[in-house]
């Protein structure tokens, strides 16, 4: 058929991934990068599949390289490359309300009405948006199709998604959504290949980056996790806050005088490991450092995992497995072991040399729970989704 071009553009990155779709096979991997630090001293690098670098590029402050000049410049670099084969272009987006359950094609009136939901997902849904924008101002033509992080969690019980406010909120749509759900996705497809009997189970998912969230799912369904209405809920997280008293927020605005934005910029952007630490969101600078709050901060974070894993397993009426993932999730054993500690009345018990080695099953013979490690891929996710879609309009025409 093509090739696909996957785009997840985030507050200060866009990682990116190119597929070859051949019809009726799952897209296969040409190459992938990211640019990092946008707004900052925007740096590129890309891979081919064997994971040779092909591309890099550094910009400088004085260049004033925004998403969209550095969006236009990737488009450029890509056309260049796959020339007429590119087929369509694949997006995460973050939040896609009550109407978006499964991918969509975007077409103006589903780009207005995500438009709406910004102010629910202020971090990342703008940017996802503006790369939409930024793929159609280059090629109008070009079929885009936005896949959505609450998507996986929107078939979860209403117990689960109410929150106990007047109904005519709920209504409106003023409810749980969870996200991460292109991650979860991902997850429990693999899940389902490497090990069907756990796949069939009780998992909960620890999908650990700047942004973290737990998902309980049982055979292969989410059925709760811990982020809700924003993604500012549940865990702590880089620079945001996790569950909070929404008194605290009352206080904020009545005692300290502060303004929406104030606030909004405190949860969103100073809280978190870097609230907590002072020193960092990063969770590898963290673990490095000998200042006390940088160890707080990390506890502070293993804490709140172990608590909501309580809470999740609860949802799950037990627990048969605990999966780990994303950046933090993947690369620290240091937080893996932590949090295995605190769930060793569940039953949990590492193999502390396998963990180090990073190795697929971190869990030992005799523990009660299965503790994996699995890469999670939100890019090729969006890519089967993507190629599916257009599939099925090439049939459909």
């Amino acid at each position: 058929m093509g090739e696909i071009l996957c785009l997840n553009a985030g507050s200060s990155s866009l990682k990116f991934a190119l597929f070859a779709s051949e019809g009726s096979g799952e897209p296969q991997s040409l190459a992938s990068g990211k640019i990092e630090n946008i707004g900052i001293e925007p740096h590129l690098v890309a891979h081919d599949a064997s994971g040779k670098t092909i591309a890099e590029q550094r910009w400088t402050k004085a260049d004033k390289a925004t998403h969209e000049t550095l969006l236009a410049d990737l488009l450029e670099r890509i056309q260049k490359q796959v020339g007429k084969d590119l087929i369509g272009v694949g997006h995460r987006v973050v939040h896609g309300g009550m109407d978006f359950a499964a991918p969509v094609r975007i077409d103006d009136d589903v780009l207005a009405r995500l438009d709406a939901l910004c102010p629910l997902a202020p971090l990342h849904q703008p940017h996802n948006l503006s790369a939409i924008r930024a793929v159609r101002a280059v090629q109008p033509s070009l079929p885009q199709i936005a896949c959505f992080d609450t998507g996986f969690h929107h078939e979860q019980p209403a117990v689960a998604t109410r929150l106990a406010l007047p109904r005519a909120l709920d209504a409106e749509g003023v409810r749980r959504y969870g996200f991460h759900g292109i991650s979860y996705e991902y997850i429990a497809r693999q899940l389902g290949e490497i090990d069907p009997l756990v796949s069939g189970g009780r998992v909960i998912a620890a999908h650990l980056g700047n942004g973290a969230s737990l998902c309980a799912m049982k055979d292969g369904r989410s059925i709760d996790t811990t982020m809700g209405f924003t993604a500012l809920d549940g865990l702590v997280m880089g620079t945001r806050c996790g569950a909070l008293d929404p008194g605290a927020v009352l206080y904020l605005f009545q005692e300290k005088g502060m303004s929406t934005n104030a606030v909004e910029h405190l949860l969103y952007n100073e809280s978190g490991l870097l609230g907590v630490s002072g020193i960092s969101s990063d969770m590898r600078a963290l673990i490095e450092s000998d200042d006390p709050h940088a160890k707080e901060s990390v506890d502070l974070f293993v804490y709140h995992i172990a608590r909501q894993t309580g809470a999740l397993a609860s949802s799950l009426g037990g627990l048969d497995a605990f999966v780990f993932t994303a950046g933090i999730g993947e690369n620290a054993p240091e937080v893996r072991s932590l949090v295995a500690q605190r769930l060793s009345w569940l039953g949990v018990e590492i193999d502390e040399d396998a963990n180090r080695r990073r190795a697929p099953v971190i869990s030992t013979s005799s523990s009660r729970i299965t503790v994996r490690v699995i890469p999670t891929d939100e890019e090729r996710m969006i890519a089967i989704h993507t190629a599916e879609l257009l599939a099925h309009a090439g049939t459909a025409s």
